[in-house]
């Protein structure tokens, strides 16, 4: 198991960006797949991006051309890109690592979209 805490989140206009950060506790090359799922309130978890450990990503497609997800593996830590934020993007983002020892969550992190 890793432990994994998300930063980054926040209050934010229409438009606006946002990066939030997920810091791994051990070696971010032992996991096979990181990804950011959102909850908003009354919806089930979606999954929002993910990427393999050859680096190949892939996003839901209410956000494909805004979010963008990256790892750098020297500092164990997976990045989520958040450009033309929406009020529909409103949710807590968990990062999410799938290893060996099966999936680990974060605790989530607040993503607010409004004016």
């Amino acid at each position: 198991q890793v432990q994994l805490v998300e930063s980054g989140g926040g209050l934010v206009q229409p438009g606006g960006s946002l990066r939030l950060s997920c810091a791994v506790s051990g070696s971010i090359l032992s996991l096979l797949v990181m990804g950011w799922y959102r909850q908003a309130p009354g919806k089930q978890r979606e999954s929002v991006a993910s990427i393999i450990i050859g680096g190949n990503t892939n996003y839901a497609d209410s956000v494909k051309g805004r979010f963008t997800i990256s790892r750098d593996n020297a500092k164990n830590t997976v990045y989520l890109q958040m450009n033309s934020l929406k009020p529909e993007d409103t949710a807590v983002y968990y990062c999410t690592a799938v290893g060996p020892a099966g999936r680990d969550w974060g605790q989530g992190t607040q993503v607010t979209v409004s004016a």
